[in-house]
C-alpha cells in the first residue's frame, strides 16, 4: 500500500466465517446460504478481492467445512486473493487469532482488516477508511450512531439511560496494525479474557481506536429476517 523503508507495507483481510448459525434455522450454516445465487460469505470476499490496495485474503471457517468453502466459494467463484483457507476455534476471538497465526512473515506495521462474513453490504470506501486510519492509530473501529434511545438494565429494572449521541453500534471491519493486534490477541488468549470484539482487546490495555463512519445498510446477517432486509438491499441496488 505504501512505502516503509525497502519493504511495502502490506494490508490483509481476514473473514472470520466460523459461526454455526443456530438463530438462522436454516439447516445449514449461514455463511454459505445463498443470497441472490450467491453464497454471502462469497459477496463478503468479492469485495475485497476487488479492493485493488488489499493484498491478500484468509477465510476462516470450521475445519470440516474447509473444502466445501474452498470448492465452492474460492475456487467457484475464481478468488485470486485468499491465500489460505484457517480453521477456525471455539469462539470467535479464538478463530481470529488462529488467523493472526495464519499469516506468515508478517510485519508489525502491516494493516490487518477483519470482517465478518455475513457482512456482504460492506463497500470498499469503508474499508479503504478503516485501513487509512489504522495506519496513524491502534486501530479503526467502523460504526454507525445508534437511532435508538438505549437503557441499561438489570434484573428486569432501568438502571440508566445513556446519551444516545455518546452511542455507536459496533460493526465490522475493524482494522489495526499487525503488531497491535498480535499482541491485544496474545494477551487476551494468555489471561483468558474473552472480549466483544477485537477492537474491545486493543482499548484493554489504553490502545487508541478511532471511529470510522459506517453504513446502516452494513447488516450482519443472522436471522432470517436479515436475510430478507439483504434481498430487498440487493434488489434496490438493480
Amino acid at each position: 500500500m505504501e512505502s516503509r523503508g525497502l519493504r511495502v507495507m502490506k494490508v490483509i483481510a481476514l473473514i472470520p466465517a466460523a459461526g454455526m448459525g443456530t438463530r438462522m434455522q436454516a439447516g445449514m450454516n449461514k455463511q454459505y446460504l445463498l443470497l441472490d445465487g450467491l453464497p454471502i460469505v462469497g459477496r463478503t470476499i468479492s469485495v475485497f478481492e476487488a479492493a485493488p490496495f488489499v493484498d491478500d485474503i484468509y477465510v476462516i471457517t470450521p475445519e470440516p467445512e474447509i473444502p466445501f468453502c474452498r470448492e465452492q466459494v474460492v475456487e467457484r467463484m475464481g478468488f485470486g486473493k485468499v491465500r489460505a483457507i484457517v480453521p477456525g476455534g471455539k469462539e470467535r476471538q479464538n478463530s481470529v487469532i488462529n488467523g493472526l497465526r495464519a499469516i506468515p512473515d508478517a510485519a508489525d506495521d502491516d494493516v490487518v482488516i477483519i470482517h465478518d462474513g455475513v457482512r456482504p453490504f460492506v463497500t470498499g470506501d469503508i474499508i479503504r477508511r478503516a485501513v487509512d486510519v489504522a495506519v496513524s492509530s491502534d486501530g479503526a473501529l467502523v460504526a454507525v450512531p445508534a437511532k435508538d434511545t438505549i437503557k441499561v438494565v438489570r434484573d428486569g429494572i432501568i438502571r440508566e439511560t445513556p446519551q444516545r449521541e455518546t452511542l455507536w453500534q459496533a460493526q465490522t471491519p475493524q482494522a489495526f496494525r499487525y503488531g497491535v493486534i498480535r499482541k491485544a490477541h496474545e494477551r487476551a488468549e494468555a489471561e483468558g479474557f474473552l472480549g466483544t470484539d477485537d477492537a474491545s482487546l486493543v482499548e484493554r490495555f489504553g490502545g487508541e481506536v478511532r471511529v470510522v463512519m459506517g453504513d446502516y445498510r452494513n447488516i450482519k446477517i443472522t436471522t432470517p429476517e436479515d436475510l430478507v432486509l439483504a434481498e430487498a438491499f440487493l434488489k434496490a441496488m438493480k
